[in-house]
């Protein structure tokens, strides 16, 4: 294959790529040559040298991947050019240095040679390193039988070598980066990935978890070629689809990141980012860690806030007079000296349309993701993950923040007309697409909102309507749709006609005649079956929240299935740990290793307590650090009142259009989940436990429950069916102790559940941290009021310690201000002892004025 090959993008450096492979291999008969010119590269650029067996004593061998590793692993550009250009000289290598590295993989500095040490590795290792270099160029350069035959040789034996694993490609790639495909990490995730060009052909091949034999990557290099021929392939050459696998993942740096927070009444925060490049800020927490050359984010706090640019940091925090008045200085102490500053170069300003303060929106894409909800403080310190999501959602590198939310989002589920009457059925399913109209609004992602949409809308298509409902379908096809969910077509309001699983995300197509707003999915059934009921006349509508219609949508694929295994993408779900669990609920070690003991033994458990002790909180985040990640598919919430009942729960007979039919209740469809998984846990969580009769709502199930009659089975009552609960269903209820509308617990319940008390914690460490962060006075003295007053209601003949006020009432991720403080005592805790004291006003007043009293201090 021709090596000039001009490509949609430049990547100017593969000419000194190829040529210096070409050079190198002239010394694959004179190695110690090599390693000395190695060594005075080294010496001249002032690095040091990095070629070293266990014992300190320098390599006397090498093999040229390796050396191709000199300059392609984790080092600083400046570095890399360096020692390209010392090694190019030295081996006579005539292309330029390149400046530029699109599309070229690193190696990690701790897995940079291809060959063990010297001790660890056969005799004919390196030998073979240099074999497979040979006959690779000489296989890229003339692919003949004979040369092929070579390549798969070596190729298999170097494969099997120590030090020899993905990386093998990586070197491939570089010496001939038209011929060769790298599967490096990002290439790998990237051509399996379920919305590329590449996934169904790639993936018939390999799966890409193990190194492929010689005959197999040969194969796999071809099939990529063949895609590139295809006018709808975005890549035309392997260096781009090494850079689009790049681009489409978050980009590794080992700058930090950091918040910078404003109060929203500071106007000058927005006139400083809009009107200047540089702004000096004042720092109050991390003084010893801010560095030069982090990454800066700029929020403003308050109901409609968030971050308004972005930036980097351009020197160390330093203590410095107002001489200057030019750069703001966002800081009421900045000419006390109190806290050092440091200038910021805004890279990015997210505020265009900001026209005056009361206008603090900050930009849409960042609203919602959850690790931004952190806790009030002036700077905050960004994991390096946060700050790579943040970047590349201002960049426009992914597009949905959902994607990157705490915990993965769940599958959704759309009903969908294709078309006017259905129209373009036959063509999106041919296309493997799903489109909408709209055309004239251009590409849907320009706008910002839904309401930017419907005055659009108004603009193009006349203002008589009010477009709510073309709006809502735009918005969301383009932004709430996301891959892996699954669509149901339909034709007008009584028929099904397909269902599909989206496979990418938002795309416009200019080049289409018409429904130019497309998304490419897997159409998983064509036909015609009978809509349950009448469908509604929408072209697209989410209809998740409607479990028992999206289960008879179901309920009519999997009848037509014909035992096919219909397989649906993996979702990836963040990890949670025992520590994760500690550091947000405020607990101690040894009281979490005890609820996790009760929890496991017992099968089922009650965590009771005073109101606001965070209940709920513990719950989900209980079951998420003993799964060890955030899998909500694995975890159901229901809530018991005094009219829920076994239909509601197990199962039951409901009305439909003939009749009555018999529908599942959430418990029975999460046992069926879990027995089909049995070797993962599951955790049906019940708040207000005690509010049902429970009795009556487990019915012939109480018995089930019991960690003994875990799996024995029983003929439940509305149905000819023997029915078990798996041994991996946990039970955690909640119950509230200071509801005294309840009667006693009934003895069936607490035969069968472990209690486990959760007491107000603000003593506890976690709490302190709180405290500490909100940095307020008053805030400290409320608290101190409220201990005070679960003191007294400990005391109180009537009360006890059931009824005391938990800490969650003072857990905020806002800014403690006077006015969130009045707002607590008076909306919440106020109301809270007036219902305990309804008949002693006297002590409701007594309390009134010594909590309000916090406020005048």
């Amino acid at each position: 294959m021709n090596q000039n090959i001009q490509t949609k993008n430049t990547f100017t450096w593969k000419e000194f790529y190829v040529e210096f492979a070409n050079r190198l291999l002239t010394y694959k008969n004179n190695r110690s040559q090599l390693l000395t010119i190695i060594k005075d590269t080294y010496d001249d650029v002032g690095l040091r040298y990095p070629f070293l067996e266990k014992d300190g004593k320098p390599i006397d061998d090498i093999c040229p991947f390796t050396v191709f590793g000199c300059f392609n692993k984790g080092i600083t550009i400046e570095n890399r050019i360096a020692i390209m250009k010392k090694l190019g000289d030295k081996l006579d290598v005539k292309a330029k240095t390149p400046t530029e590295f699109n599309g070229i993989p690193i190696l990690n500095n701790l897995k940079a040679w291809f060959f063990g040490f010297k001790a660890d590795r056969s005799e004919d290792d390196i030998d073979n390193l240099w074999n497979l270099f040979e006959a690779a160029i000489k296989y890229a350069d003339n692919p003949s039988n004979d040369n092929e035959s070579l390549f798969i040789t070596y190729f298999d034996k170097v494969r099997k070598q120590q030090g020899v694993k993905w990386n093998i490609t990586v070197g491939l790639y570089w010496i001939r980066p038209l011929f060769y495909l790298n599967l490096d990490e990002r290439n790998r995730k990237y051509l399996t990935q379920i919305n590329t060009p590449y996934y169904s052909k790639i993936t018939s091949i390999s799966d890409l978890k193990q190194l492929p034999d010689a005959k197999t990557y040969l194969e796999l290099i071809s099939t990529c070629r063949t895609i590139f021929e295809d006018i709808n392939c975005p890549h035309k050459s392997f260096p781009e689809l090494s850079y689009a696998a790049w681009e489409s993942t978050i980009i590794e740096t080992q700058n930090d990141g950091w918040i910078f927070q404003g109060n929203p009444n500071y106007y000058d925060v927005i006139g400083a980012v809009k009107d200047l490049e540089i702004i000096t800020w004042s720092i109050k927490q991390y003084q010893n860690q801010i560095k030069k050359g982090d990454r800066a984010y700029i929020w403003v706090s308050g109901q409609n806030g968030g971050i308004i640019a972005s930036g980097i940091i351009l020197c160390e925090p330093e203590i410095r007079q107002d001489e200057d008045p030019d750069p703001y200085i966002i800081s009421d102490n900045i000419n006390s000296g109190e806290y050092p500053v440091v200038d910021i170069k805004l890279t990015h300003k997210l505020v265009d349309n900001i026209l005056k303060k009361e206008d603090l929106l900050a930009d849409e894409r960042l609203k919602n993701i959850s690790f931004l909800k952190f806790p009030n403080q002036t700077n905050f310190k960004l994991t390096n993950e946060q700050a790579n999501i943040i970047d590349a959602i201002i960049t426009n590198k992914i597009q949905y923040k959902e994607k990157f939310m705490l915990g993965s989002p769940k599958k959704r589920y759309w009903i969908y007309a294709p078309g006017e009457n259905s129209s373009k059925w036959d063509e999106f399913y041919n296309q493997g697409i799903m489109g909408i109209e709209w055309d004239e609004m251009g590409d849907l992602k320009q706008y910002k909102s839904k309401e930017d949409m419907k005055a659009k809308m108004k603009e193009l298509y006349g203002p008589e309507l009010s477009y709510k409902n073309s709006a809502l379908a735009t918005w969301q096809f383009a932004n709430e749709i996301q891959i892996g969910d699954i669509v149901f077509a339909k034709k007008g309001m009584y028929k099904v006609i397909g269902r599909g699983i989206v496979e990418t995300d938002y795309i416009y197509d200019p080049s289409r005649k018409s429904y130019k707003h497309i998304r490419k999915i897997k159409w998983t059934h064509k036909g015609e079956w009978e809509h349950p009921g009448q469908a509604v006349m929408k072209t697209l509508t989410d209809i998740t929240p409607y479990t028992d219609y999206v289960q008879k949508l179901e309920a009519i694929f999997i009848e037509d299935n014909n035992s096919v295994i219909i397989e649906e993408p993996e979702i990836k779900y963040e990890s949670y740990t025992k520590n994760d669990f500690l550091s947000e609920v405020f607990m101690t070690a040894e009281r979490y290793d005890t609820l996790v003991n009760l929890l496991k033994t017992k099968k089922n458990i009650i965590l009771q307590g005073a109101p606001g002790v965070g209940k709920t909180f513990a719950a989900k985040r209980l079951a998420f650090s003993i799964m060890g990640q955030k899998d909500t598919s694995r975890v159901m919430m229901v809530q018991f009142h005094q009219s829920y009942s076994y239909e509601d729960f197990i199962m039951g007979f409901r009305p439909s259009k003939n009749g009555f039919e018999l529908t599942y209740g959430p418990f029975y469809q999460f046992c069926k989940a879990a027995q089909d998984d049995d070797e993962r846990d599951y955790f049906f969580i019940i708040d207000e436990i005690n509010r049902g009769n429970v009795s009556k709502i487990f019915g012939e199930l109480m018995m089930l429950i019991e960690r003994e009659k875990r799996g024995e089975k029983i003929r439940l009552l509305y149905s000819n069916e023997l029915f078990s609960v798996p041994s991996n269903v946990y039970i955690i209820g909640m119950m509230n102790t200071a509801d005294r509308s309840l009667a006693i617990i009934d003895y069936a319940l607490r035969r069968r559940f472990a209690f486990f008390e959760l007491e107000p914690a603000f003593d506890s460490d976690g709490f302190r941290a709180v405290m500490l962060k909100a940095n307020n006075p008053k805030f400290n003295a409320l608290v101190d009021k409220i201990k005070a007053l679960n003191d007294f209601i400990c005391k109180d003949e009537t009360l006890g310690s059931g009824f005391r006020i938990g800490h969650s009432y003072l857990c905020t991720n806002d800014e403690v201000t006077d006015e969130w403080l009045e707002a607590v005592i008076k909306y919440e805790i106020l109301p809270l002892l007036n219902e305990y004291w309804f008949d002693e006003p006297a002590k409701v007043e007594q309390w009134s004025k010594s909590l309000c009293g916090v406020l005048n201090g």
